[in-house]
């Protein structure tokens, strides 16, 4: 049986703020075929920016950022073409390193970039070992820099990582695949990165690191009220769609009940509003909206 993404339904129970902005999710195109050395494309029908708007209705989202697939390296077409199609409501992180020519670093700005990818898990375009390089990038456009590692490691990254001249936030609830708790090494190293002033954490994927698992991830759960508690203005929120990882329908998250749950560790309606919005416009550039 085809994977199928449930778009409509139930709206979370917790409703989004003005302004919500979806600082983590991939889209598609057809004609952009996966290329090699990255994995494959979704699974089930390809996951469109016209699917992910019926998402957005859905769930209460008002803006996006759109990140470039591992399946696409670093091809931006697929990513430029998407957010064509979105417009004003979205922005996006691309994939580049020193090889990706000046012109098109500013083809790319001119499509709405605001942000590289830093990938340092199988199929990663740009890993740990470019990260300089991208950072300066990413400083001389005035980008932000999404990274993602497995977290286990952050204390053998923290002297670069705090080197960083760009803003950059650590993907993914960190991707502790070691497991920790509020008290763990790896937690105390990410509340000082923080505090480093160019750091900030996102809640998204709690499924794909969690020990404990679903549907309350109650591991992640308590290192996310942890930093949220140590840094509010520093959390951003993500809805991880089309969850790239899931191959089969059993594997398919409730994206209404995985809202409530993962905006549900944020405290009250002006930590969420920071996490969706002020937040994410700090870290992104970009200007304020109206909204709904």
């Amino acid at each position: 049986m085809s994977l199928i993404r449930t778009l409509s339904g139930a709206k979370p129970k917790i409703a989004l703020p003005k302004g919500a902005i979806d600082t983590q999710m991939h889209a598609y195109l057809p004609g952009y075929p996966a290329l090699p050395g990255g994995p494959g494309l979704p699974a089930g029908d390809l996951p469109t920016p016209a699917q992910y708007r019926q998402f957005m209705d859905w769930i209460g989202i008002d803006r996006v950022i759109v990140t470039q697939g591992m399946a696409h390296q670093l091809d931006n077409s697929n990513l430029v073409a998407c957010l064509e199609q979105f417009g004003d409501i979205a922005w996006g992180i691309a994939a580049v390193d020193a090889s990706t020519s000046a012109a098109e670093l500013d083809r790319l700005s001119a499509a709405r970039v605001r942000g590289a990818r830093i990938m340092n898990l199988p199929g990663g375009a740009a890993n740990l070992t470019k990260l300089e390089e991208v950072d300066a990038i990413a400083a001389s456009r005035d980008w932000m820099i999404a990274i993602q590692f497995d977290g286990s490691d952050i204390l053998d990254y923290e002297e670069r990582l705090s080197k960083l001249k760009s803003r950059w936030v650590l993907d993914h609830h960190g991707k502790f695949f070691c497991g920790v708790t509020p008290d763990s090494p790896q937690v105390k190293a990410t509340k000082r990165l923080i505090d480093g002033g160019r750091c900030w954490f996102k809640f998204a994927g709690a499924y794909e690191s969690s020990k404990t698992g679903g549907p309350d991830f109650a591991d992640v759960a308590a290192v996310a009220r942890s930093i949220a508690a140590h840094a509010p203005e520093r959390i951003v929120w993500g809805s991880n769609w089309p969850h790239n990882l899931a191959r089969t329908q059993a594997d398919y998250p409730d994206d209404a009940a995985l809202a409530d749950t993962v905006l549900g560790w944020l405290p009250d309606e002006e930590a969420r509003r920071l996490a969706l919005v002020d937040n994410s416009q700090e870290l992104f550039g970009i200007p304020p909206s109206e909204g709904r």
